[in-house]
């Protein structure tokens, strides 16, 4: 008879946001909580009755990390509500904007968060002592990104310059091909830094589910597509309600998201590659070759792998991006549209995966109701669904171990809790 092992995290580190895991093992089961204690932001309350111009920064603000993804989704819908058209340079720039966002959140997970894990240190601080000119490979890309948003949108952190209909100013060719020269000599750091994360010793673990992302014929979809997943969904924006159940559970401030009629899913880098890995550069599958990595992938702890080749990735389409510019003078300014009562719907792909947003406006142009769902929300019930099949695979070694392999998993994932506690008002 096999003994039950109880196993507590009461704060996962490395971590965006306050959650603890809560794990009991017997035999081949276990019970698992991802108990997100943070408390909830109400932001789909306290946006009723603000205009439509002020929504995509008020929203930016859920998240230090990702906030251009929410500055986006909040655009996105707002001009789809409101019927506004934006130009091919303004799709260009927030692409650029946003795979800048990308590099940012991803260096900062592969490096100071998960890292450390597999090579045996409690932080970046320890590690940089032996490892560093892993670190400075680490910082030069996060000053990449850093520096990519901040040129397009403004300033590093909660951009500027983002309005609805496109752009307050428009950077000059010289900062662009200055940029481009930059991005160029970055590929040799991303290139490395997939080598670098593939050599971990990751657990030989897979549990094959739904894998949910943006696709678009041509490109790797960050910005716009339709969402599709491994098993067969295939919706526009507006459909994702009919689609995609939303649960409170007792224990989180996090709601949990099941696909209608199937069962929990995973967003992110992941689901991301397995999805859309034909429309990488050639660079980036070359290395995927050299890896070893082909998908579908359906091991979770290979996040980090898959987000590794992102990082390629978006390097790699930047410059390409970047050299089909054809800069014009575009600036606008919120006095050009007028508010018009509507709905409006959007997805786009945060670093951490599917982030929707939705509103409806009254003819002042006023929030009459919002709904918004981060990815870590999606992610949540997948994460236990994972943890609940992973820890009978490892329940003969002692609760430390199975605890900190446990927050391996959850830290793949790189889930953003600030971001997934929302709460919206019911009649």
């Amino acid at each position: 008879m096999s003994l039950e092992k109880i196993v507590k995290v009461d704060y996962v580190p490395r971590v965006e946001g306050q959650g603890e895991l809560k794990i009991k093992v017997r035999g081949d089961m276990a019970e698992v909580e991802f108990v997100i204690y943070e408390p909830p932001r109400f932001f789909e309350a306290f946006l009723i009755g603000r205009k439509f111009n002020e929504i995509h920064e008020l929203t930016s603000r859920i998240c230090g990390i990702c906030p251009v993804s929410h500055q986006l989704a909040a655009l996105k819908a707002v001009e789809n509500a409101m019927k506004v058209e934006v130009s091919d340079l303004t799709l260009s720039l927030r692409k650029l904007l946003h795979m800048g966002s990308h590099i940012q959140s991803h260096v900062l997970n592969l490096y100071l968060l998960a890292a450390p894990d597999y090579l045996g240190y409690e932080s970046i601080i320890p590690m940089a002592k032996d490892r560093l000119e892993v670190v400075k490979r680490a910082l030069r890309l996060k000053k990449l990104g850093n520096d990519l948003v901040e040129l397009i949108g403004g300033r590093a952190i909660h951009p500027v310059s983002t309005v609805v209909g496109g752009f307050t100013e428009i950077p000059s060719k010289r900062a662009f091909d200055s940029m481009k020269s930059r991005l160029m000599e970055a590929r040799e750091d991303a290139v490395e830094t997939v080598r670098f994360v593939s050599k971990f010793n990751y657990p030989n673990f897979e549990r094959r589910c739904e894998h949910v992302a943006l696709t678009k014929d041509g490109e790797y979809a960050i910005n716009d597509g339709r969402l599709r997943s491994t098993e067969g969904l295939d919706i526009r924006e507006e459909e994702y309600r009919a689609r995609i159940k939303e649960e409170q559970v007792d224990y989180s401030w996090a709601k949990h998201s099941t696909v209608v009629g199937r069962g929990s899913y995973l967003v992110g880098p992941l689901a991301r590659v397995n999805l859309n890995f034909k429309s990488m550069t050639d660079l980036t599958k070359s290395v995927a070759d050299e890896v070893g990595f082909k998908p579908l992938c359906y091991n979770p702890f290979k996040n980090l792998v898959a987000r590794a080749l992102e990082v390629l990735n978006l390097v790699d389409t930047s410059v390409e991006v970047i050299s089909n510019l054809n800069l014009r003078n575009e600036r606008v300014t919120e006095r050009e549209f007028k508010p018009k009562e509507g709905e409006g719907y959007a997805i786009v792909e945060a670093p951490r995966g599917v982030l929707y947003h939705a509103y409806g406006f009254d003819g002042e142009g006023r929030v009459k109701w919002a709904d918004i769902a981060p990815p870590t929300c999606q992610n949540a019930r997948n994460i236990e669904e994972d943890l609940k099949a992973f820890v009978p695979k490892i329940a003969k070694m002692n609760t430390g171990d199975i605890a900190l392999r446990s927050e391996m998993l959850v830290r793949a994932y790189d889930p953003c809790i600030s971001c997934s506690v929302h709460a919206q008002l019911t009649s």
